[in-house]
């Protein structure tokens, strides 16, 4: 058995067992066994499994490694059995096993690895719910349970480049409303008619502010509805519009500008996934410029958005696979992973103890 097998079987483990998100216990029964195996005292809230390293001090900073263990549904058209782990020339099949299984045990092995090790900074490893389904029985529920955290590493597949940034995302639901009639007879106002003004603001509005990092903020109507028949005017109609946020509006800010612009009733899902960004000298980014690692602002969410200390997305695996049909990893992705977070760890903390020298 070389050192990455047992990686490689806890992963398969957990892509046999289904974990929909808020259905994940028994993946975290799972996950909490295999650390209680492994002689670490691990603690668990609702469906988050999380440990501390063994030399644990409260007068060191926190250094939290987190990554989630709940996957979404499959689709359709998947070709082979998302819960049956197979490996096949080198990529290991299976439902979470990009997003974000990879990062997860890659980060447990690490973990345990850098366990008893004496460190300028302490270790936290939570693996947590409800990511996928941005679900308030995850990291937001555990949060207060971890104690003083001051930066963080979160497994998401990146190919283990490192985003410094992520965008947030603000979903509205937006409802035009008219008056019904009789098509014949031009009769009422048309409720679509009055959307399409709405619509197009949201086309061809820019807010005046740019972030250096992220560019501008990003608006698109994905979802329109409207009508019951042919000859009837309709009146209402229901959109979706899907907004990408930047580190220089807060997401209320931004919600704010647009009910100021638009005649329609505006409807936010939620405020809470704020874009993210740390500053390019912050010691993680420090830390990778170090290792060459490439660094990128993410299109996408993580659980980021939902902490609120510095943090670096990073992880084995690539995006554009995530919740496709016949997801997969590398088994090679998976064995640079490992290797690839015990060097950012190793050279972080020679950075803290050249820093405080």
């Amino acid at each position: 058995m070389n050192k990455y097998t047992e990686t490689i079987e806890l992963l398969k483990t957990l892509i046999s067992i289904p974990s929909f998100s808020g259905e994940e216990d028994k993946t975290a029964d799972t996950i909490y066994d295999f650390l209680n195996s492994k002689n670490i005292e691990t603690y668990r809230y609702k469906n988050n499994v999380w440990a501390k390293n063994r030399q644990f001090s409260p007068d060191k900073p926190v250094l939290l490694l987190n990554s989630h263990h709940d996957t979404v549904k499959p689709s359709q058209s998947y070709t082979v059995n998302p819960f049956e782990a197979v490996i096949e020339n080198g990529k290991l099949y299976g439902l979470g096993s990009n997003d974000a299984g990879g990062s997860l045990t890659s980060l447990i092995t690490v973990f345990c690895r850098f366990y008893d090790r004496e460190l300028p900074f302490n270790l936290i490893l939570a693996l947590t719910a409800e990511e996928e389904a941005i679900g308030k029985n995850g990291i937001s529920a555990l949060w207060n349970h971890l104690g003083n955290v001051d930066f963080a590493i979160v497994g998401e597949p990146t190919g283990m480049n490192v985003a410094l940034a992520e965008r947030g995302l603000i979903v509205l639901d937006c409802v035009s409303e008219g008056i019904a009639g009789h098509a014949a007879r031009n009769e009422g106002k048309n409720a679509i008619y009055e959307a399409i003004d709405d619509i197009l603001w949201f086309r061809n509005f820019r807010f005046p502010k740019v972030s250096k990092l992220m560019g501008e903020v990003k608006m698109n109507v994905t979802v329109v509805n409207a009508g019951t028949q042919h000859n009837v005017v309709p009146s209402e109609c229901k959109f979706v519009v899907d907004i990408r946020p930047v580190d220089c509006y807060s997401n209320e800010e931004i919600a704010e500008t647009v009910r100021q612009n638009v005649k329609c009733r505006v409807t936010p899902r939620s405020l809470h996934l704020k874009a993210s960004a740390i500053s390019e000298e912050h010691i993680l980014a420090k830390t990778a410029k170090k290792l060459n690692i490439p660094c990128y602002v993410s299109p996408t969410t993580s659980d980021i958005s939902r902490i609120s200390v510095p943090a670096v997305k990073m992880g084995p695996g690539e995006s554009a696979r995530s919740h496709t049909a016949d997801e997969f990893i590398h088994i090679a992705e998976i064995e640079n992973a490992i290797d690839g977070y015990a060097n950012f760890i190793e050279q972080l903390a020679t950075d803290f103890r050249q820093s405080s020298s």
